[in-house]
């Protein structure tokens, strides 16, 4: 049984989060256009642990992103979370990664994993498609802004296509199951995504993240995105890498979240 519960961050924001399991607690930061229940198959795969899922700003019962929106407000939202329910792990998916990571640089935790994390390295991420996006999206063409986030991203484990396929897929993206909810959260994803291009660096920042950490990528994963990973694993004191087979991008919350589990419950019990 999945229970639901509210924490206050520190700017006075509602943020609800799902849990399950029982033992240790961990709390999961989704990526963007993701929600807590995107996650249940991988909170399930977790059994020994107390597993807590964020809906973060703009989505379900959580409070909007606000004027002042920010990586920190995000890292508020974390430990609001992580104190509320006692937990001292900590799981981060693709934006989430990148929260999960400053959250860390905020104050240490017993264990850190992360898939994707969603950091810049010396302008890695290609992020000149977002006024595009932006604007179609104020617009009022959601198809249109999701089609181009599909195609400039190259998240989407297609071959590559034409716009009008980004189109099509676009169409069925926003009339499928979640198509309602990700239409709600697409007005989140130029603030998240220009945290990313605000945050773009160097990475020397992260040396000082000192909870040991655990960064996976998949080997489906677009480059630019899965040479992130090694790339930190050598900056952070204290972490390694792992590239796992098969996977792609949405692996934690679609494809393999059986697999991603595995890995990261391994690390998080000290197994090798």
């Amino acid at each position: 049984m999945t229970d639901m519960d509210v924490a206050v961050s520190a700017d006075g924001t509602a943020i609800s989060f799902r849990s399950t399991g029982e033992g240790p607690g961990l709390v999961v930061v989704p990526g963007n256009n993701r929600r807590a229940h995107h996650y249940e198959r991988f909170m399930r795969s977790l059994p020994r642990y107390r597993v807590h899922a964020i809906d973060r700003r703009g989505r379900g019962a959580s409070g909007p992103q606000g004027p002042a929106y920010s990586i920190e407000r995000e890292v508020d939202d974390v430990l609001a979370v992580a104190a509320a329910t006692g937990s001292e792990l900590l799981f981060g998916h693709s934006y989430g990664g990148l929260i999960a990571l400053h959250t860390a640089l905020r104050r240490p935790f017993s264990r850190l994993a992360a898939y994707d994390p969603g950091v810049s390295l010396d302008g890695s991420f290609d992020l000149a498609w977002l006024p595009d996006f932006s604007r179609l999206l104020a617009r009022g063409r959601p198809h249109a802004a999701m089609a181009t986030f599909t195609k400039r991203t190259g998240l989407v484990p297609i071959p590559p296509a034409p716009m009008a396929v980004h189109y099509g897929l676009a169409y069925l993206l926003l009339r499928g199951r979640d198509g309602a909810e990700t239409l709600a959260m697409m007005p989140t994803t130029p603030g998240e995504i220009g945290e990313i291009a605000r945050l773009d660096s160097d990475g020397s920042r992260y040396a000082r993240i000192t909870t040991p950490a655990l960064l996976l990528t998949g080997t489906k994963v677009p480059a630019y995105i899965r040479e992130v990973a090694p790339r930190l694993a050598a900056i952070m004191p204290d972490a390694r890498c792992e590239v796992l087979p098969d996977a792609d991008h949405n692996a934690p919350d679609l494809n393999r979240p059986s697999l991603v589990a595995s890995h990261v419950e391994a690390f998080l019990s000290g197994r090798p």
